[in-house]
């Protein structure tokens, strides 16, 4: 059975840059040490918007300019760079919270055979979520699971809440 280690948006901007926390800060430790020990595939997400953000939909509501592409905030923490030396991987950017291309990408990898994925990453409340459920929604015999230890949330509330609803959406918390 193949697996897949999902690392999502572990990106400067959202580590200790335009919408940094400290809570995302201290898991990058844990973050690492998973990226090097995990044997399967891995696939690195990027969140990833251009110049008018502003003029987007979610800069209207989140106004904060963050993950422009090609600049520092849009690189991947260094801590987290330095794991995936020699490592492959697979970049997907996404343009939005989930990605409407990862299962396609995991089905064209799995061939319809059985899988598991792992959700590592930031942030748990939108992004991470975003993905379970997308992925829970695509492969529903899947095992899908997340590590709270590698995820952080906008707050530490709102980190339990989106937990909760993975857990409410039979995706396995660990």
């Amino acid at each position: 059975m193949k697996k897949f280690l999902i690392v999502v948006d572990m990106q400067k901007d959202f580590v200790d840059g335009a919408l940094g926390t400290k809570e995302a800060v201290l898991i990058v430790p844990s973050v690492t040490e998973k990226i090097k020990n995990f044997d399967g595939e891995i696939i690195v997400t990027y969140d990833t918007h251009f110049e008018d953000y502003m003029e987007t939909s979610e800069g209207k509501n989140l106004p904060v300019p963050h993950c422009i592409k090609d600049t520092e905030g849009w690189q991947l923490n260094a801590d987290v760079q330095k794991a995936l030396e020699g490592r492959d991987y697979t970049v997907v950017e996404k343009i939005t919270f989930g990605s409407v291309d990862l299962p396609d990408f995991i089905e064209e990898k799995t061939e319809g055979e059985n899988f598991s994925a792992e959700l590592i990453g930031l942030c748990t409340d939108i992004c991470v979520v975003s993905n379970a459920l997308v992925l829970k929604a695509n492969f529903p015999e899947a095992e899908i699971s997340v590590d709270s230890s590698c995820c952080a949330g906008v707050t530490p509330e709102t980190h339990e809440a989106a937990l909760t609803t993975m857990k409410m959406c039979q995706i396995t918390v660990k």
